[in-house]
């Protein structure tokens, strides 16, 4: 019962810092709220009128959703950069920084599932996706496999870290045999849910552009360089607008753990390259499309350019010590590998696998207004909810929200 008590406590007092701040805090989150509103508008259109109104068609049924579900697969998983530092290495430097991380696994991991959910034309169709209700084909089907691996990471990630805020809210330490062993199973499953997604691709004999053993890896190294990279651009913000500790020695691991990851990505590129055009085959059309176009059609090409040009300037600058030791020059390098990344892991990654289609046509495709409202809108809950994720984490491990049983309720 006291342990109830608690907790209810603890979810008040975390409102109650979720829904104060500066007058800054609160533009932001209404400039988030507002975008939601605007979603919600366009995904109403969706479900009135169907997916007709997006730019999907039968030959590209995946476009803008499945994109930046996939990239924010990457951005998840990336949280066990922290993680394995923190409590499995010990390392003091990454503790501050830690909670941050697993916000952002939180957030990310939610917004994955909203974009799937929207992608499925409604939501009524996600009972399809329950165990014992719908046909969840398991464990034949790797998109079961992939419900599973991502709702098991969410609960990781939501249970480790309160368990460990609630300890601190009420002035003790966490035990460590009660949150160690999932902090283990996290890791690895961290991992698993970017090979499983990388897997749900490669897969699909019928689509050469994805049916690579390289797939894998290469989500892991993307993972792995965009997710640190936007990790530490909120760091640097934290450390510039909050009196919250964050130390330069975790910013410069991470930063390091990014070119490493950012350096293997590129190398992997040239890789994918050399088999696409060195002895180019008819499995190749689809990287011709891509990177120089095919048939007068290239609407791709001056995304995937860009994309790459941001990599290789990104890694170039991360490269540099005194690039990467300057937090203002490591932010642009950072902004810039996040961005090339989620051009490369989406519009570069998920369209040119239907194209050619299977009689040799090719369909572009331009994603509508309601599919960059809704994608608008999902970035903006999940921004939303690591503002208030990472304001109320920020405060407890500051010390200035505390439980105070003798608390007074109006």
């Amino acid at each position: 019962m006291k342990n109830l008590k608690i907790f209810f406590r603890f979810v008040r007092d975390s409102l109650d810092v979720a829904t104060q701040g500066t007058r800054a805090y609160h533009v932001w989150m209404a400039v988030l709220t507002f975008l939601m509103l605007l979603a919600a508008f366009a995904y109403a259109v969706q479900i009135e009128n169907g997916l007709i109104v997006t730019g999907m068609s039968d030959r590209i049924s995946w476009g803008l959703y499945i994109s930046n579900f996939t990239f924010l697969v990457g951005v998840a998983a990336a949280a066990v950069m922290l993680v394995l530092p923190t409590y499995v290495l010990k390392d003091v430097d990454f503790k501050q920084a830690v909670l941050v991380g697993e916000g952002l696994a939180v957030a990310a991991l939610l917004m994955c599932l909203a974009f799937v959910v929207v992608d499925l034309g409604g939501p009524a169709r996600a009972w399809h996706l329950i165990p014992g209700l719908g046909l969840f084909n398991w464990p034949s089907s790797m998109l079961a496999w992939d419900v599973i691996v991502l709702n098991g990471y969410l609960f990781l990630n939501i249970t480790i870290p309160l368990y460990i805020l609630i300890r601190h809210y009420q002035g003790k330490e966490p035990i460590d045999k009660v949150y160690i062993p999932g902090v283990f199973i996290s890791v690895f499953w961290a991992v698993g849910i970017h090979m499983v997604t990388a897997f749900l691709y490669a897969g699909l004999p019928a689509r050469p552009f994805w049916n690579s053993s390289l797939l894998g890896p290469r989500f892991l190294a993307s993972a792995f360089a965009a997710g640190p990279a936007l990790i530490i651009l909120i760091l640097i913000y934290i450390r510039k607008f909050s009196s919250f500790p964050i130390g330069e020695t975790v910013v410069r691991k991470l930063a390091l753990v990014a070119t490493v990851a950012a350096q293997v990505n590129i190398i992997m590129l040239i890789s994918e390259l050399f088999k696409e055009f060195y002895a180019p085959t008819h499995h190749s059309q689809s990287a011709f499309y891509l990177f120089f176009g095919l048939e007068g059609h290239d609407s791709l090409v001056p995304w995937i350019w860009t994309a790459i040009s941001l990599n290789l300037l990104a890694t170039t600058m991360l490269t540099l010590h005194f690039v990467r030791n300057n937090f203002k020059t490591l932010a642009l390098a950072c902004a810039l590998l996040f961005l090339g990344i989620w051009i490369e892991k989406g519009m570069g990654l998920i369209i040119p696998g239907f194209v050619p289609g299977p009689w040799g046509e090719i369909a572009e495709y331009t994603p509508s207004w309601v599919e960059i409202a809704v994608t608008i809108g999902i970035w903006a809950m999940g921004a939303f909810i690591f503002t208030a994720l990472v304001k109320v984490a920020l405060a407890i491990e500051s010390g200035t929200l505390r439980y105070q049983p003798n608390k007074h309720t109006a």
